[in-house]
């Protein structure tokens, strides 16, 4: 170890002759002044902003507490590094360690929510993750962690390494728990046999009787403390906040059953329960177990994507020698960089090829298996591979800015809510428990009065039974075992709710542009209708189109040149107008760019599918524009209509244009000529009617009506808007994943009714027998473990990559157009 330098690497305090504590930043050790110091610097480093050091100011605030490891997450870079901007304030996307049932979740819930400056909080336990949204200025983050850790849980932050981490520890934990549960009931039920035998035959002398009891009971200890100790944590915690969850009469029937059976041993008389604390712990701890792999299983898909960036990327710098590649962290990037991208190397960031093609292999975002091709002026996305050639980019955008990171942090926040269902069944499942408690209470108060003899194994057996674990999993499970299937899909659910109302839907309504075609239109042809030249009129197009993101406005983007529009204004639906070069100009449909102007003969014959550019004298040019019908809609509309789904367009396009689509796609309700709020209007006269609709839509002009429709879908490449109204996203870019979506869904309600059916039947069915002592305490633990992992094994089968016979992607990856011709031409501004 070096000599300690004279000050604190982190707060640049003086030593002073205090002792130092030595840690690693980047590749260099490094002497920090306390733990709050050493923490701080820590987080810095792993999230690759060791920088901070370099170009800082001044010297980083030290923590007040020196021993409190939670401060160190209120430095501005490290919250800059872990959370994004929401309304409100910032988000934030955490790992829970400790999460053992639903109750647990709505306990962390209505906790962090009753703290001042929490603006929402959602626990999932089937993922293990929360989502906080608060005001920094109110409280700080280190303040939300400590209240979570002083509940007995353990934050953390989400990222691919502490993920990773906290799956294998908390595997290797629960396996150390379940060995010595399970070689403990097993020494246990071999002591217990022999008993039951003596016992029915009378042949055991009376110390050999005894001492396989102290025997029971010493090797039931270990399996009572150790392995039994995560549900004694939680029913403490559990009361200490005054409510009851399910760690409640599973702690109170272990510790009645070892209580009784260690007082029965010492007095030699009476029953002992050693065989049944030790199963009970045992499939409880199985059980759990089970939970956990499909937790980890439905969250792997997410934690799959957070590892998915490489750790450096191959920079070219211009020096004195010419050209030169610089190993530079993800971390460093810049918007603008130039990069070099081997074969066989991931996407370091977002950004276009700018020298050289290959083939990029999409499949852990889109879940499409092929690779496409892309050559110059194409887009590359962050976490993608490169398996061709190599290829040089210019980089776009970085860090939380990229389409890799939009996605994760969609599917964490869908991972860290709690669906409708959920919430309903723990609802249930928490008044049923305060029923358990005082059904036993009476259970037992009968026994006593019958049968005081039969009152304690009554008693505990009906503590055990009936425990409404598998009730609190029915959907839980389910709904987190479909978000990961159709995530491996393509389909990102990035709503909680999502899955259950699109088991609901009777009719889908597509938008046109972008969605039933590719929306990547191009001009195929200019009509002059005015005194300017073609070009003059070109630039005028694409200086005004600058400021809209529909796909239409790309086809002017090129010969843009120099010039600005001034006071641009978008007018969803019909078109854009603003100032170029002092002359006012209108671009969109021939009614918005005429508007207020006497149109001639020769401009009123403009057919309505163009898009007519004017200035304050007239029309100055009609421009037809062109796009391709993506080659799966056929297909995925037959598989919708086999599912019993009925589909319809709504466009704002031209009459002409839609009927064309919709011929070729095999759709027989279609309307044209509909204004952003048109369209909302026919969805709610659609729900009004009875029906549940789910809206497909891409556009800036398609957010209104996928927030007004039951379930909304956007493609995967739309405007930012759209994808943030939506509730699901069709990462690829691809309707071939629609029919699997609904296919998923459809399982997943089976599955949760199958689950709700078995659970409540169990219940209702095994507690009365329980009460009527029917039920002995050690098949009382077997019969509640047992639904329990009925329930999760059930709602895994979701999980499963097989592909119905009606989806697009079975029947075949080669789909050909429902019609010849590449272009559909006559798109008018009106699709916006």
């Amino acid at each position: 170890m070096s000599e300690a330098p004279a000050t604190c690497f982190h707060c640049a305090e003086a030593f002073a002759g205090r002792p130092c504590l030595w840690m690693r930043v980047g590749d260099a050790d490094v002497a920090v002044c306390c733990p709050g110091c050493r923490a701080a610097a820590q987080m810095i480093s792993e999230l690759g902003l060791a920088d901070f050091y370099r170009f800082r100011a001044e010297p980083a605030a030290r923590p007040q507490d020196l021993t409190d490891e939670w401060l160190a997450y209120d430095t501005p870079a490290v919250i800059a590094g872990l959370t994004r901007e929401e309304a409100g304030g910032r988000s934030i996307i955490l790992l829970i360690d400790g999460l053992t049932c639903a109750a647990c979740s709505w306990l962390l819930t209505q906790l962090l929510q009753k703290i001042g400056g929490v603006v929402r909080a959602s626990v999932n336990t089937a993922t293990g993750r929360a989502q906080i949204v608060w005001n920094p200025e109110i409280v700080s983050l280190s303040h939300l962690l400590r209240v979570i850790a002083s509940l007995g849980y353990r934050p953390n932050v989400v990222t691919g390494e502490t993920s990773h981490q906290q799956v294998r520890n908390e595997r290797h934990a629960i396996m150390k728990r379940l060995a010595v549960s399970g070689l403990g009931m097993m020494q246990v039920m071999m002591f217990a046999v022999a008993l039951y035998a003596a016992d029915m035959q009378g042949g055991m002398e009376a110390d050999v009787h005894a001492f396989l009891r102290l025997v029971s009971m010493m090797v039931s200890t270990p399996v009572m403390l150790y392995a039994g100790w995560p549900f004694f944590v939680g029913a403490v915690r559990a009361l200490r906040t005054r409510i009851v969850t399910m760690e409640v009469p599973v702690s109170l029937g272990l510790m009645l059953a070892f209580g009784a059976s260690v007082l029965n041993t010492w007095r030699k008389s009476g029953d002992v329960y050693f065989d049944s604390v030790t199963m009970f712990i045992f499939f409880l701890t199985v059980a759990r177990y089970v939970e956990m792999v499909a937790r980890h299983k439905s969250a792997s898909v997410t934690d799959s994507l957070s590892r998915l960036l490489p750790v450096t990327a191959h920079r070219i710098v211009n020096g004195g020698a010419g050209e030169t590649l610089a190993d530079v962290t993800v971390a460093q990037l810049e918007v603008a960089d130039r990069l070099m991208v081997r074969a066989g190397e991931i996407v370091p960031a977002d950004g276009e090829i700018i020298l050289g093609s290959t083939r990029i292999d999409e499949s852990m975002l889109s879940g499409e298996s092929l690779p496409v091709a892309r050559a110059a002026g194409e887009r590359i996305t962050a976490g993608t591979i490169n398996i061709a050639a190599p290829v040089q980019m210019r980089v776009a955008a970085t860090g939380s800015s990229t389409v890799l990171a939009g996605i994760v942090a969609l599917l964490n926040r869908a991972q860290a809510e709690r669906p409708r269902i959920t919430r309903e069944a723990d609802q249930t499942a928490s008044r049923f428990l305060a029923r358990v408690l005082v059904g036993a209470a009476l259970v037992c108060a009968g026994w006593l009065w019958l049968d005081p003899s039969r009152a304690f194994a009554a008693t505990l057996a009906v503590l055990v039974v009936a425990c409404p674990c598998a009730l609190s999993l029915a959907a839980l499970v389910a709904v987190a075992s479909a978000n990961a299937a159709l995530a491996r899909r393509g389909v990102l659910v990035t709503h909680a709710d999502a899955i259950e109302a699109l088991a609901k839907v009777t009719r889908v309504v597509f938008d046109k542009t972008g969605t039933l075609t590719h929306g990547t239109v191009s001009l195929t042809e200019v009509r002059l209708l005015g005194p300017r030249s073609a070009d003059h009129c070109l630039q005028a197009a694409a200086a005004l189109e600058a400021a809209s993101e529909h796909p239409i406005a790309k086809a002017f983007a090129a010969p843009a040149g120099d010039s600005i529009a001034e006071d641009v204004r978008v007018f969803p639906g019909a078109g854009v107008a603003g100032r170029l070069n002092g002359t006012h100009y209108r671009i969109g449909t021939r009614s918005f760019a005429l508007a207020a102007r006497d149109a001639t003969a020769e401009e009123l014959s403009i057919d309505d599918s163009a898009i007519v550019l004017s200035d304050s004298r007239g029309a100055l040019a009609a421009f037809i524009l062109g796009d391709a019908i993506r080659p799966e809609c056929a297909a995925t509309v037959s598989a919708l209509a086999q599912r019993g789904l009925k589909t319809e367009i709504l466009s704002g396009d031209s009459l002409s244009a839609v009927r064309r689509i919709a011929q070729a796609c095999g759709i027989g309700e279609y309307s044209a000529r509909k204004s952003p709020g048109d369209k909302l209007n026919r969805i709610q006269t659609l729900t009004a009617s009875g029906e549940f609709v789910a809206m497909v839509g891409d556009g800036i002009n398609d957010a209104p009506v996928l927030g007004g429709s039951g379930v909304s879908i956007a493609m995967g490449r739309g405007s930012a808007l759209a994808l943030a109204s939506a509730d699901i996203i069709l990462v690829g870019d691809s309707l071939g994943a629609l029919p699997a979506a609904f296919e998923v869904a459809s399982r997943a309600k089976s599955v949760i009714r199958q689950n709700l059916i078995w659970a409540a039947g169990y219940n209702l069915t095994a507690m009365p027998l329980a009460a009527m002592g029917w039920v002995p305490p050690w098949a009382a633990a077997i019969g509640m473990s047992l639904s329990s992992i009925l329930v999760v094994l059930n709602s895994m089968r979701l999980m499963r990559d097989g592909r119905s016979a009606g989806s697009p992607r079975a029947a075949g990856a080669d789909m050909q157009p429902a019609a010849p011709g590449a272009l559909q031409p006559s798109y008018s501004r009106s699709t916006r």
